[in-house]
């Protein structure tokens, strides 16, 4: 998204690597949920139907990590690159409301 259109939206600062930050944590709470759902499940039917989805959501958080790796957002195998991302990542949020009240 261009910086007008983000301006425009009322989005900001708002980068791909929030978004794509955003949609990781969103697939990994869906995975959770559905790993919780199938041992909830009553018929075989409905546990078949949810591990689908399960796959399709691993899957999902798969691409999201490997973009995230390409573009240097995220450093699964790197803690110390990864906190520096982290910490800068923080920053950054923290400096938003000081910006959006100028």
């Amino acid at each position: 998204m261009n910086g007008f259109m983000q301006n425009l939206v009322g989005l900001g600062d708002i980068t791909d690597q929030v978004i794509a930050t955003d949609l990781l944590i969103s697939a990994k709470s869906g995975i959770k949920n559905y790993a919780f759902a199938i041992t909830e499940a009553a018929t075989p039917e409905v546990r078949e139907v949810l591990n689908k989805q399960l796959h399709d959501a691993i899957n999902l958080h798969s691409k999201i990590s490997d973009y995230m790796v390409t573009n240097g957002y995220y450093y699964p195998a790197d803690v110390n690159e990864q906190l520096q991302v982290d910490l800068q990542t923080a920053d950054t949020a923290l400096s938003l409301p000081n910006k959006q009240s100028q």
